[in-house]
């Protein structure tokens, strides 16, 4: 039998709150708006770049497209340079990845963070781990919470099944992305969210620390 984990990417696999929050900051303040606290971002953050950008904004120029565009430059052009300053894999993560590989288990990375960005971070911090598939928002791709993305992921393993992938992510998003698709769908609470907002979606299970999701994806199965 074959068996995949799909797994959010900022929240979940990776701590990215700081570098997100100064870069995006950094957009805000060169344009003279102002910043917000790096807890705000915990909020702003899980829908893909756009969202991200226009709740940051005043509420009067969120849709105003020529602020928009100027304030995804800004942000781009500082975030590509500085993703990794202050990034790091949530403490256990990286062994348990390894071991989950070792028994077997298809990795997979959904998440609404750019494509590029994506692919490039889980290759800075995680080149020891295969992963099946590395997936982020692309033009003409919905992004999460629709459930496309998941289905893309199991269509990279051989005989994969609803009944075979666990999907684990941080926020709201990934509850429903994960329930949308039929899979079994856990919670990280080490993420940027509450408790309250995950288990509002009554997922399979909520997880306590990256230890629990090895114990989690073994028992599942085993």
């Amino acid at each position: 039998m074959n068996r995949l984990c799909i797994l959010d990417l900022d929240g979940t696999l990776l701590d990215t709150l700081q570098d997100l929050c100064t870069s995006c900051n950094h957009a805000l303040d060169s344009l003279g708006y102002p910043t917000h606290p790096s807890e705000q971002y915990k909020f702003l953050c899980g829908r893909g770049v756009r969202n991200l950008l226009k709740g940051s904004l005043p509420q009067e120029l969120r849709e105003d497209a020529s602020v928009l565009s100027r304030m995804g430059e800004l942000f781009f052009s500082h975030y590509r340079e500085h993703m990794t300053d202050f990034t790091r894999p949530y403490e256990g993560m990286p062994g348990v990845l390894e071991r989950l590989q070792e028994k077997g288990v298809y990795l997979a990375v959904a998440s609404n963070k750019f494509h590029s960005g994506t692919v490039h971070l889980m290759e800075y911090f995680y080149p020891q781990i295969r992963f099946s598939a590395v997936l982020g928002q692309r033009e003409g791709f919905p992004i999460k919470p629709d459930p496309r993305i998941v289905k893309e992921a199991m269509g990279k393993c051989p005989s994969i099944g609803v009944q075979d992938v666990l999907y684990v992510g941080d926020s709201d998003v990934d509850m429903q992305t994960g329930l949308s698709a039929g899979v079994r769908t856990a919670g990280a609470l080490w993420g940027f969210r509450s408790r309250e907002e995950l288990q509002r979606y009554r997922p399979w299970r909520l997880l306590q620390s990256p230890l629990e999701l090895e114990e989690a994806a073994v028992g599942q199965w085993d």
